[in-house]
């Protein structure tokens, strides 16, 4: 693609690790020829409108050290107010990368402000939070992506397409894995009461991929609490797997390397994936063992070209890989998987969930 003066110009609300990573990925987006340009960031720190910011948190993206040059701030300009960057007419695409409990509200404005909207995951830690962003999408006639990254992740992208075309015939087992220590970068992440925990924030990525890969589960058992979390999903099309789970957590000791992990077996092959490993995507197959090449883009890249490309020609909701209907209902799959760490039985999966978890 080539830049143009059609470029959406682009606003980045919240500057801690994930909002750092946005203002890349759209920086990488434009250089790669995409047609976007980052107009203006917004944070209440005004020491971060200066354009440098510190490198923090658990998946390494090629950010610098301490310090690091972000933007220059004589061509982005900087808010104090995400409400002043929405009333900024120059720009139609904004990234909410604040505090989870900060974005329904700051979606549901952009969207009424005319802006097309990027929202962190989780939208929400309830189905009906989450609901409002959808409704207000629909409303606005703009298009609005939950940041379900690991859709667009190399090597995630790669399963997906797999199991659709069954290229190694039907999945038989998938089990997935991410864990961590607490993130030590913000004392947000402690109060799950507003971040929802590792349920909510870090398990919600493989909870996802197993719905965008196998489709809506039939029901869930799930073990542990909001910081720990194993569930089982039960589907009942006789073609699905038989066994799908996913663990996510964020107990392990300060320090610990962080894991995100899955093994697929497939009727005539086996995918292992491993972030840790120099070559993460492994593939078993008739006896041998080869790696597959990946792209280099991070999910974070990859998915902010989808959505700048989809803006570009003119595309609707429904027509992005990831939605804010999914966003919706993986949050009300989550709210049944904590429901079942809760009572200690299997819930089954039927419509929006009555009640808010308690985390």
């Amino acid at each position: 693609m080539s830049n143009s003066t059609s470029s959406i110009s682009v606003g980045v609300i919240g500057l801690g690790f994930i909002g750092a990573t946005h203002v890349r990925a759209y920086q990488s987006a434009r250089a790669a020829g995409f047609p976007c340009v980052l107009g203006a960031v917004a944070d209440r720190d005004a020491r971060r409108l200066t354009g440098r910011v510190a490198a923090v948190g658990n998946i390494n993206t090629g950010a610098g050290g301490e310090g690091e040059r972000l933007f220059d701030p004589a061509e982005v300009r900087g808010y104090t107010s995400a409400q002043d960057l929405l009333g900024d007419e120059r720009i139609g695409l904004v990234s909410i990368c604040t505090h989870t409990d900060t974005h329904v509200d700051l979606a549901v404005a952009a969207l009424e402000a005319g802006k097309h909207v990027l929202v962190e995951k989780p939208v929400a830690i309830s189905s009906a939070g989450v609901q409002r962003v959808a409704d207000a999408a629909r409303s606005s006639g703009r298009l609005c992506m939950p940041a379900m990254c690991m859709r667009f992740w190399p090597g995630w992208s790669w399963l997906k397409d797999r199991v659709r075309e069954r290229t190694f015939g039907r999945v038989l087992s998938a089990s997935f894995e991410r864990l961590g220590a607490a993130p030590g970068w913000s004392a947000f992440y402690a109060d799950h009461a507003r971040s929802g925990g590792a349920l909510m924030d870090l398990h919600i990525h493989d909870a996802d991929f197993v719905r965008f890969c196998f489709g809506e589960p039939a029901a869930v058992s799930s073990a542990g609490g909001p910081m720990h979390v194993t569930t089982i999903y039960r589907f009942l099309d006789d073609d699905a797997p038989r066994h799908v789970v996913a663990q996510g957590g964020q107990d392990l000791a300060p320090g610990s390397d962080f894991r995100m992990r899955y093994t697929v077996a497939f009727e005539r092959a086996t995918a292992d994936f491993d972030l840790a490993r120099p070559s993460p995507l492994t593939l078993v197959q008739d006896g041998g063992k080869a790696d597959v090449a990946l792209p280099g883009e991070s999910g974070y890249e990859l998915q902010v070209r989808h959505l700048v490309t989809a803006i570009a020609q003119g595309r609707r909701n429904e027509d992005l890989v990831a939605t804010i209907d999914d966003a919706v209902a993986v949050t009300r799959m989550l709210e049944a998987e904590l429901e079942s760490c809760t009572r200690g039985r299997e819930v089954l999966l039927e419509g929006p969930r009555t009640r808010t978890p308690t985390v």
